[in-house]
């Protein structure tokens, strides 16, 4: 039985499906003006972890993944790169599909642009306004009226006398009251804009997402993920804007993943402490950077540091050494009346406990390390691919990876071993001695064996 900690009720619930079989969920994603950094990585591997497991327990699952491709971010950033939005746009996203693909991650079933939506924005403000929720500015922009919501505050636990107080509100003149925020941007000369009833303009980001996953999941549906950053004032301003719409419940689980933190703070552009995702790539191998986020639990802080990334990858090593002595049967169906498989369930079906899974993934791992067993190592394969790992020839994994700057490289490698294989014939023993203990220093592991000499890299 499932178990999904809704943020909204601040308790783990039984997870049950509006329509059985089936999950409708959304996942707010990219604002595409920079690189994704690790940080977002976190984010998105999170969710797709979860995506995975949903599938795996036999929900079809319609999952969206919006596109942010209008906001002042990116207005900015093409401006200094003396290139239009547009071209700023599709040149991030086909930097953003690059870098995810390195880690493994599923596409969702939709991904979604808001620009694609300004007519459904357009139409939600309308009903809005004609609720009594909504109300048009002198100065051209449109503002939701959030004392008019009397939910207001129930997903971030806040209280309007706090937000009074002034937490995360902006001052502007044109409004009711501090707290209410924008859904329309009148426009600025040289912007982007759309006609609409108040004039022309853009749509602010909050009602990117009402709209694009009532267009994709309706107006009601099951879950709605992102980070915890979002909570507040993002998601809050969600359900103020599709519920004050439609007057009934939006999303039934409300989910956000625990920040990744880098000496300490959270990680993020603003405050100048992120690694954009390719550049870490550099260096490091993606399944160990996804090993990195799978073996912490999504909701809770993850710290970063090279320090970690090479544990991380050390210990992914080891799973594929296993696979590499032992290959797997191919094609296991995972037996889930086995007790490996049914504690990586009971695992998986605590709110995602991935670190758990984990656990029981090692405990496999020695156990194919004594016995040999190519069916358990198609079970432990298959259980692993589950959480994206393990899907890779472990020949190539364990000799692959970024190629540091300096370090040896593959062909050097191999012309090594044929060095130290024509030593071995001549009974050059201490040659052959000296070739290994020269590799090994560079971190390439030698493995004689029946069918020759293998290598790996530390």
């Amino acid at each position: 039985m499932l178990t999904v900690y809704n943020t909204l009720a601040r308790e783990k619930q039984v997870f049950t499906p509006i329509e059985p079989g089936r999950v409708r969920m959304y996942v707010c994603g990219m604002t595409v003006y920079d690189l994704c950094h690790i940080g977002h990585a976190r984010m998105l591997g999170a969710f797709d972890l979860i995506y995975r497991w949903l599938h795996a327990s036999g929900y079809e699952v319609n999952y969206v993944r919006n596109i942010t491709d209008i906001d002042d971010k990116i207005i900015k950033r093409a401006a200094e790169s003396g290139i239009t939005p547009e071209q700023l746009v599709e040149r991030t996203i086909a930097d953003m599909h690059a870098d995810l693909g390195q880690l493994y991650l599923l596409p969702p079933t939709h991904e979604p642009r808001a620009t694609q939506h300004v007519g459904g924005m357009i139409a939600m403000i309308e009903k809005l306004i004609a609720k009594g929720r909504a109300y048009p500015a002198a100065n051209g922009d449109v503002y939701y009226a959030v004392r008019e919501f009397p939910g207001y505050g129930k997903l971030s636990g806040k209280s309007l006398d706090d937000l009074q107080a002034g937490q995360r509100v902006d001052v502007d003149p044109h409004k009711k009251d501090p707290l209410d925020f924008v859904l329309w941007k009148a426009a600025k000369p040289g912007e982007p804009h759309w006609h609409s009833p108040w004039g022309d303009g853009r749509p602010g980001w909050h009602i990117e997402c009402s709209v694009m996953s009532e267009h994709h999941l309706g107006s009601h549906f099951d879950i709605h993920g992102g980070g915890e950053d979002l909570q507040f004032p993002h998601h809050e301003n969600e359900i103020a804007q599709s519920e004050g719409c439609h007057d009934h419940t939006y999303v039934n689980y409300w989910m956000h993943n625990g920040f990744l933190q880098f000496a300490g703070e959270k990680m993020s552009k603003s405050l100048g402490n992120f690694f954009a995702i390719r550049d870490v790539l550099k260096h490091f191998d993606g399944e160990a950077v996804r090993f990195l986020i799978v073996r912490a639990h999504y909701r809770s802080p993850l710290n970063y540091s090279e320090d970690l990334l090479r544990d991380a990858k050390a210990s992914l090593d080891r799973l594929y050494t296993v696979l590499k002595k032992t290959p797997a049967s191919e094609r296991v169906a995972i037996d889930w009346t086995s007790d490996y498989a049914k504690r990586f369930k009971t695992a998986m079906d605590d709110d995602f406990n991935t670190p758990d899974a984990v656990a029981v993934l090692f405990e496999m791992a020695s156990e194919i390390n004594r016995n040999g067993s190519k069916e358990l190592a198609g079970q432990f394969k298959a259980l692993a691919n589950i959480l994206g790992l393990l899907q890779r020839d472990p020949s190539d994994y364990l000799q692959g990876g970024p190629v540091a700057e300096g370090e040896i490289t593959p062909e050097q490698i191999e012309a090594q071993i044929v060095a130290r294989l024509e030593a071995r014939k001549a009974k050059n023993f201490a040659e052959s001695d000296r070739i290994r203990d020269a590799l090994l220093k560079q971190g390439v592991v030698l493995e004689d064996g029946p069918q020759g000499t293998t290598w790996r890299r530390q």
